[in-house]
């Protein structure tokens, strides 16, 4: 047996949509230059950074939306189908088809479009899932108005992909003749600019009133005036030294002298009232309700409950979204894998509550039936 001889080189998976690496020269900004259809991806971006409500709500529909499991008709098949969600590799560094699903929504309520491809190795199975970038892919309407062109950004030019039938696209509410859909955070940027400048308002003014500066005015008379100077840099230095001194230290002086506060008189606006109404802005639009988000606004139990009832039918529409994009992949796992194409996408329950219910709902179900039967029986007699 030949050790040392010369070994089949394995192949690598290899990402379509992902960027090309190397040969570039250093200047990154000028390298990813994109058309200006990109500045609203910066734009949400920038959103998300500086506003941390939006961020926090984002994170929490993609924790709420919940796990989901693929139940299979054949044994083997499930079995299969277990260890390829528990072990499938996404990315560079994730494991499991739950973290591809996260960061696929997280893109999808962001900018109101996702794309993920399934990458296969040399034997032509599903080797990993990959998130890409919207910096990196471009979808356009061919000449049929049903077929989606799906080109690889690189280096400034587009390449139309090999193998379409690998990528997966959703969006949400996309526009009449678009193939992108609608961010979450479409109509966000107004109010948020405007709830910007009031938290660089309160910043500035609480750097000149909060940290508080004095003015001394020092008014010499008739007999001092020939040595106004002479005492009036003595009782700077003597000031300077009272204020740096970390005791408190009394100062005192000779003459007529008076110290006042530098915008003492002045009050900074309330800013609470303009703020909530933005906040209670945002909220509506992402249909978080603001109990989630540490907002300590006066609600009732009954408004509460109502508001919980709204982001569980917000989740269960993501949750159809994001079916297409693992139907896809759990169809093509299996079809590689020479199985049964016949399974069912089963969502955990949203929270206890909704057990809750459910369980209120068979009950009630339960009692409506003995009472139907018995008043049947009744009848008869």
């Amino acid at each position: 047996m030949n050790l040392f001889g010369k070994r089949k080189k394995e192949s690598v998976p290899v990402v379509q949509t992902a960027p090309s690496v190397g040969g570039h020269h250093p200047f990154v900004s000028i390298r990813n230059y994109r058309p200006l259809s990109s500045s609203e991806k910066e734009l949400y971006r920038s959103l998300r950074e500086s506003v941390p409500i939006i961020d926090a709500a984002i994170y929490k529909i993609v924790r709420l939306v919940g796990g989901f499991s693929i139940k299979c008709r054949d044994g083997s098949a499930q079995q299969a189908m277990n260890g390829f969600l528990r072990d499938i590799q996404v990315n560079g560094i994730s494991v499991g088809m739950e973290s591809f699903i996260a960061q696929y929504l997280e893109q999808l309520l962001t900018y109101g479009t996702a794309v993920g491809e399934m990458v296969l190795d040399e034997n032509g199975n599903i080797a990993a899932l990959y998130n890409a970038s919207l910096d990196n892919v471009e979808l356009s309407i061919g000449d049929n108005p049903l077929d989606v062109g799906i080109s690889a950004v690189r280096g400034g030019k587009k390449e139309p992909v090999k193998y379409p039938s690998l990528i997966m696209c959703s969006a949400i509410m996309p526009e009449a003749g678009n193939l992108y859909g609608t961010s979450v955070l479409k109509g966000l940027p107004f109010v948020c600019d405007i709830l910007l400048k009031i938290y660089n308002a309160l910043g500035t003014n609480w750097d000149r009133l909060g940290n508080v500066r004095f003015a001394v005015t020092y008014k010499p008379g008739d007999s001092e005036k020939s040595q106004s100077r002479e005492r009036v840099m003595m009782i700077a230095s003597e000031w300077s030294k009272a204020m740096k001194s970390s005791e408190p230290r009394d100062f005192v002086s000779v003459g007529d002298i008076s110290i006042k506060a530098i915008g003492a008189e002045n009050q900074i606006p309330d800013s609470e009232i303009p703020v909530r109404q933005i906040l209670e802005q945002i909220t509506a639009k992402l249909s978080i309700p603001p109990f989630l988000l540490g907002l300590s606004w006066s609600t009732t139990e009954r408004m509460s409950y109502q508001q919980a009832d709204m982001l569980t039918s917000e989740l269960e529409y993501y949750r159809r979204i994001l079916c297409g994009c693992i139907g896809k992949i759990c169809r093509t796992f299996l079809v590689l894998g020479g199985y049964d194409d016949d399974f069912e996408i089963v969502w955990s329950n949203i929270n206890l509550q909704d057990e809750t219910e459910l369980a209120k709902a068979r009950l009630y179900n339960a009692q409506a039936e003995q009472i139907e039967k018995r008043t049947a029986r009744e009848e008869t007699v």
